[in-house]
């Protein structure tokens, strides 16, 4: 698979998408789903989880993907546990909050990074199960 984590950084950055939906539908394709479909899907998971600034949108964005990708939940949960310890150890955290530092003014990571990140683990995770 050739990346697209230029892309999905792209499409956060354009300020049309959050951070879940930048992932997502990316990997739209992968997924089997249409962009404007994916891009509904994910309408909630802005701002870590419907702006409560609790999980990072981005690796939600991931798990959407996954989901789909897999239809399995067993394979899914099992990519998505991967992805979310590798964000983790990278990050410091997979909490939207503690990552942008709206608690403790500490930024860990900023969102077009978070997106960069979530979207690479992706990208490791659909290639491995092909």
């Amino acid at each position: 698979m050739k990346t697209k984590i230029g892309q999905a950084v792209e499409r956060k950055a354009s300020g049309k998408y959050n951070c879940a939906q930048a992932v997502a539908c990316t990997y739209c394709g992968e997924a089997g789903i249409d962009e404007v479909v994916m891009r509904d899907v994910t309408n909630a998971f802005g701002v870590g989880m419907g702006n409560m600034e609790g999980t990072c949108g981005a690796i939600v964005g991931a798990g959407v993907v996954l989901g789909l990708r897999y239809g399995d939940r067993a394979k899914s949960m099992k990519a998505m546990k991967r992805i979310m310890n590798r964000f983790q150890h990278r990050n410091g955290s997979t909490v939207c909050k503690m990552l942008k530092g709206t608690e403790n003014k500490c930024v860990l990571r900023e969102c077009n990074d978070c997106v960069a990140d979530a979207a690479e683990f992706l990208e490791e995770a659909l290639e491995a199960s092909e």
